[in-house]
């Protein structure tokens, strides 16, 4: 019994989704290839809109972890990816964890509306990044381009290109990034 206890505590000791470390290379592994690891920087604190005239920031959400997108309705990739997003968001999105996908640059809502019913979008607010502001101060140059981003407000991941935000691999990613 002894022995069992020991091993059992190794185990999840050794876990990292029970130690809110995040398991890179699994990540990686899994599909998620592009996604690299980088040193905790603070976000901006840049506004950014909805189509209402609402104004957001990145610190509205400190508390949660965040997966941040940029995406615009011209861009292939982003077409692809975005019902991942919304899966990912439907599935983990709450009080710990929120998928913030902003439209950069030039997508005038009509469009907007039309790729979001095409690509059957349900689960994420349209946020909007019409001069590229907020994309520019974080390094974005082309889309998409997703972000993770810690409850501290500090950026810890990016993954330039698409991805499948449904996968095992970004569940597991984004538990572990929200586990205490």
């Amino acid at each position: 019994m002894r022995s069992l206890v020991l091993y059992t505590a190794l185990l999840i000791g050794a876990n990292p989704a029970f130690g809110g470390e995040i398991d890179w290379q699994a990540a990686h592994d899994g599909g998620l290839a592009k996604l690299a690891q980088t040193d905790a920087t603070p976000v901006p604190e840049t506004t950014f809109t909805d189509p209402d005239g609402g104004t957001h920031s990145l610190k509205d959400y400190r508390g949660k972890v965040v997966l941040l997108n940029f995406w615009a309705t011209w861009c292939a990739p982003c077409r692809e990816e975005m019902p991942s997003l919304d899966a990912l968001q439907a599935e983990l999105g709450g009080e710990d964890f929120q998928v913030v996908a902003i439209a950069a640059g030039h997508n005038p809502p009509p469009a907007i509306k039309k790729f979001l019913t095409e690509a059957k979008v349900e689960n994420l607010p349209v946020l909007l990044d019409p001069r590229q502001t907020l994309a520019r101060e974080m390094g974005v140059m082309g889309m998409p381009v997703t972000v993770l981003i810690d409850r501290d407000g500090n950026e810890i991941a990016r993954l330039i290109g698409g991805a499948d935000w449904s996968s095992d691999a970004a569940k597991a990613l984004i538990r572990q990034a929200t586990a205490p």
